[in-house]
């Protein structure tokens, strides 16, 4: 790793150009159930910072924290009516495309908000800094049109920005290109009649004339040859900008879930090379705009790569952005924070947490209350709770049979509600101490289940879509405590599904039969896939398959190489969906 930021510094010595990058942690949208409705990563915007940050590709006194626009710069594009309409969760769930049973209005408009303050300061600081470049994590909304929105853009934030920089004084050609999977309409309605902005846009659908846009339109599953060769042509024709600002979108890639032009990631990065080199010496906005695949958030990390680095390097596979962001925070937080001495006595304590019974031992021997509440702000976990309209926490700690119980309640619509509840005990699996999760929910009742996303067994309410978080707290605990892995109870399939990446089953004909099982299972939602699974409906091998909740484990150390005993199960295991 020392190598490649060494690498990495040279690089950026030898291109003397400067990469600006505008983020803020609640570019995060506070919806738990958009990645599963939309197929949008809502930490995309984190993992990219966290890469480019641990990775040492952008130093961290060139991140900028963008503040939230003002509704009256809004208004210089958007009618008041439109605005005014924001107000009802049923127009942001239109627009974003999910369910209206629990939407924080003011913290997805916030969201938002930031987004366009982002694009409005990153298109200031290139003005003003002709040799750097701009990137704003959260921005590109093209499909925002003055009085709508649509397609998860609320706000245009583009068109704010130019027609700010227009009110300012700036007079110079502006250039937009639009290089998102889907057409500009959004772009076209509020600039067709601006003076001196060109823009262009390559799509994969097409949408009927879009007046003030050359919009090319290339097929589904172009694949990156004859994409590469319309950028180069776009490029060609491009005038030369006073300004620029870039749609880099990650929906380029084959098996998009909603753009599918076919490209691979390195088709991805040879594109934003191109457009790079193209504005070496003209000051530009890159911009994210859209992407519902599990790696567009390594097209955007790349695209700053390219304008950063002029680098081909991949990101490794094995890159794990989330997980190294909550090692380098586990360093800088003190031991004492989480098991330092008790100051308060029982009755104090009791108090402080509302009155609730409380056993003043310590989680696993080394964990206060006083730390775990420390750990959870600290991780970033109670932030988003409050995102997500709770307030007032509560934690308990209890002993059970077996394990230890932690609870997390939070207070919300007058009442006490229990949000998170994790069983936990030190335990011994293949000859290894690890630490074993009986149980573990995160519960958002404020969500109401609805028809179209029904509950997965086991649960009461939605997620809180913190389950990747809850992972990687869970890894740094055994890593503190100096166990050799993290075990899950897998009562559900679900479960297994969700820690696949991670983690796997200790028996390697298990883990074989289980690839197998997933693989069957991949075209099917979830929630019909844990259904079929939990009500026996499928045959394996030709007989009844029953679900065995067996425990997987994150390995923690070196083990055994069982891949050909995994693989030999693989092979021989043959599922068959059985029709409800």
């Amino acid at each position: 790793m020392r190598g490649r930021r060494v690498l990495n510094r040279l690089r950026r010595w030898a291109r003397g150009r400067e990469l600006h990058v505008f983020y803020h942690r609640d570019f995060r949208l506070p919806l738990p159930g958009i990645a599963a409705q939309v197929g949008i990563e809502p930490r995309r915007a984190d993992l990219v910072a966290w890469y480019l940050l641990e990775e040492r590709i952008v130093l961290k006194d060139r991140f900028h924290e963008p503040s939230v626009l003002p509704y009256e710069a809004l208004a210089l594009v958007h009618t008041p009516a439109y605005l005014e309409s924001l107000n009802d969760p049923r127009i942001i769930a239109r627009i974003l495309g999910v369910d209206r049973d629990h939407i924080p209005v003011d913290e997805v408009l916030r969201t938002m908000r930031l987004g366009c303050g982002a694009t409005v300061e990153a298109a200031r600081f290139a003005v003003a800094n002709p040799r750097c470049a701009a990137f704003n994590l959260l921005g590109g909304f093209h499909h925002a049109e003055p009085d709508k929105g649509g397609g998860l853009c609320i706000f245009n934030d583009i068109a704010v920005a130019i027609a700010l920089l227009r009110e300012q004084g700036f007079g110079g050609t502006i250039a937009v290109l639009d290089l998102d999977a889907h057409p500009s309409d959004g772009m076209s309605a509020c600039l067709r009649s601006a003076a001196d902005v060109w823009m262009a846009s390559i799509s994969a659908a097409d949408w009927g004339e879009l007046p003030g846009v050359w919009e090319i339109t290339l097929p589904s599953g172009t694949g990156d040859e004859v994409y590469l060769e319309t950028v180069e042509s776009v490029l060609d024709k491009m005038p030369e900008p006073a300004l620029a600002f870039v749609i880099a979108g990650g929906d380029v890639l084959a098996a998009d879930r909603m753009g599918g032009l076919g490209l691979t990631l390195a088709g991805a990065r040879k594109r934003d090379l191109l457009v790079a080199r193209a504005l070496a010496s003209v000051p530009s906005v890159w911009l994210p705009g859209g992407g519902y695949h599990p790696d567009a958030w390594r097209v955007l990390a790349g695209s700053a790569m390219a304008v950063e680095l002029g680098s081909y390097t991949p990101i490794a596979r094995r890159a794990q952005p989330l997980a190294a962001r909550f090692a380098y925070l586990s360093r800088h937080m003190d031991s004492d924070d989480l098991g330092g001495e008790q100051w308060f006595t029982e009755a104090d304590l009791a108090d402080a947490l509302g009155g609730m019974t409380q056993d003043l031992g310590r989680l696993l021997g080394y964990y206060t209350l006083e730390g775990i509440e420390a750990a959870l702000s600290h991780f970033g976990i109670l932030p988003q709770l409050r995102r997500l309209g709770y307030s007032k926490f509560k934690l308990s700690l209890h002993q059970d049979d077996p394990g230890e119980r932690i609870q997390v309640h939070g207070r919300a619509a007058g009442s006490d509600h229990l949000l998170i509840e994790l069983v936990v005990e030190r335990h011994t699996l293949d000859a290894e101490p690890i630490l074993y999760v009986h149980w573990l929910t995160m519960r958002n009742p404020l969500a109401a289940a609805v028809k179209d996303r029904p509950l997965l067994p086991g649960q009461e309410y939605p997620g809180l879509g913190m389950a990747q978080e809850a992972g990687a707290l869970l890894i740094r605990m055994a890593k503190r405590l100096e166990m050799s892995g993290v075990g899950f109870r897998t009562g559900h399939f679900h479960v297994a599904y969700a820690a696949r990446k991670l983690a796997r089953f200790v028996d390697p004909s298990v883990q074989g039969q289980f690839l197998a099982l997933v693989e069957t299972l991949e075209t099917v939602p979830l929630a019909e896939a844990t259904a079929a699974v939990a009500e026996n409906r499928l045959l394996l091998n030709g007989e009844p398959f029953v679900w065995d909740p067996l425990p997987i484990v994150t390995w923690l150390i070196p083990r055994p190489d069982d891949r050909e005993a995994v693989h030999a199960a693989h092979a021989t295991s043959v599922f068959e969906i059985v029709p409800a």
